[in-house]
């Protein structure tokens, strides 16, 4: 999700396009959580680590 995050601010601030760089930014720091949890042990949804 991190890399997908990167790549949607990436496109959407080449293209010029804020809808696409707000999802990015969504995505980002959706990943970046769930890696946070992931990484201090705690189960998220269901595995014991996100990859």
């Amino acid at each position: 999700m991190i890399v997908l995050g990167i790549i949607l601010l990436l496109v959407g601030f080449i293209f010029s396009i804020p809808i696409i760089w707000t999802i990015g930014i969504v995505v980002l720091v959706i990943g970046v959580a769930l890696m946070l949890l992931g990484t201090a042990g705690h189960a998220v949804g269901g595995r014991s680590h996100y990859y």
